[in-house]
């Protein structure tokens, strides 16, 4: 008998024909009988729904929460509106990532969204760095919905009129047919769209409500995963980890103003001397000039044929109608349009540095 976790809509991928893989300890749909490829398209055309259940929530509430949260995180809480989500990285004393997250202002503290492969050991490190001064209150009984693509607005205006001046990182609560609903106009497509936690008893009846609009269909990980790359978008624990900083992952802008001036969150000195003098390495995209794609781990060289970097995420972008790929190389050859050599099966393979994201980003500011 299979350990993985199931989310509350297990039932309802596997009515819909999904394909379900392990993924983050849970059993997950890669993808429905429409291929990866049409959920991608149809995201980028219409509205898609996936399932992030397998996603950590919880709220962290207290007099000091805001406070106590800005000594894990370089992110700027205490300026912050309530309703406004900010996303931020959780860092060790070297500065390095140990994930990323949102974090959405709250009476009375923050909303927190971790990724599902790291949330017990967040929560932990959350719980133990912000001990007396705020209570984690981790939420195991909602379930987490991402409505993605350019009609997903309308699509959530028509059942929740509330929603339709909402924009890009505001959240609300909202009640849609009788269920509670955190909206957040956010998600990880690059596409306008919301990310909404609903009560899991009550998740497959809310899926099935957007699922029976004419605009949305099902979509799985495997086009999360194009559409997030597309984007731009890191993936813990392939482009972000504990061994890489925002710096290095050209993830600058999370270090915000008045904590560069104040500090007190870990790896401060490291990272006000990586903004200063530079770093050694970037995060930057690379488009392949050929069909094939440079997959995760893939070496990267200069036209001379020296190691100067490696490819993190890598694969065929539908919308880009060819292969992309982002990765790590030497801050001398991270200017755009400087080529590079990928080491495909042992053959060099034409390449260049390109500025990301691949695709326009959507999201209604």
């Amino acid at each position: 008998m299979s350990d993985l976790h199931k989310t509350p809509l297990d039932a309802l991928h596997r009515e819909l024909g999904a394909k379900m893989v392990p993924f983050a300890g849970y059993d997950m749909p890669v993808q429905y009988p429409a291929g990866i490829l049409k959920e991608h398209l149809h995201t980028r055309e219409g509205a898609a729904l996936f399932d992030v259940s397998h996603m950590g929530q919880a709220f962290l509430k207290g007099e000091n929460a805001i406070e106590a949260f800005e000594t894990l995180v370089p992110g700027d809480y205490q300026v912050m509106a309530e309703g406004k989500t900010r996303y931020t990285v959780l860092l060790n004393d070297q500065g390095g990532i140990l994930d990323d997250l949102m974090a959405t202002r709250i009476e009375g503290g923050l909303y927190l969204v971790v990724n599902a492969a790291c949330k017990d050991q967040d929560f932990a490190h959350i719980e133990a760095g912000t001990a007396g001064k705020a209570d984690l209150q981790i939420l195991t009984d909602r379930a987490l919905l991402a409505l993605q693509g350019p009609k997903a607005g309308d699509v959530l205006a028509r059942l929740a009129p509330d929603t339709e001046d909402m924009k890009f990182m505001n959240f609300r609560v909202v009640s849609i047919q009788g269920i509670e609903c955190f909206v957040t106009r956010s998600g990880y497509t690059g596409e306008d769209g919301f990310e909404i936690s609903v009560p899991s008893d009550q998740a497959e009846d809310f899926a099935k409500l957007l699922l029976g609009q004419p605009e949305v269909e099902a979509a799985g990980l495997g086009s999360r995963d194009s559409l997030r790359l597309e984007a731009g978008l890191c993936l813990y624990g392939h482009d972000i980890t504990t061994e890489t900083t925002p710096i290095e992952a050209d993830l600058k802008w999370v270090v915000n103003k008045r904590r560069r001036e104040q500090g007190g969150f870990p790896g401060y000195d490291i990272l006000m001397s990586q903004l200063n003098d530079g770093t050694e390495r970037l995060r930057v995209g690379i488009l392949p000039e050929g069909r094939a794609p440079a997959r995760e781990g893939t070496e990267v060289q200069d036209t001379d044929g020296n190691t100067i970097g490696t490819i993190t995420s890598g694969g065929f972008g539908p919308s880009v109608g060819g292969p992309v790929a982002m990765g790590y190389v030497q801050t001398a050859f991270a200017e755009p349009g400087t080529p590079v050599n990928l080491i495909v099966r042992g053959k060099a393979l034409a390449a260049k540095v390109v500025k990301m994201p691949f695709t326009d980003k959507s999201y209604k500011t």
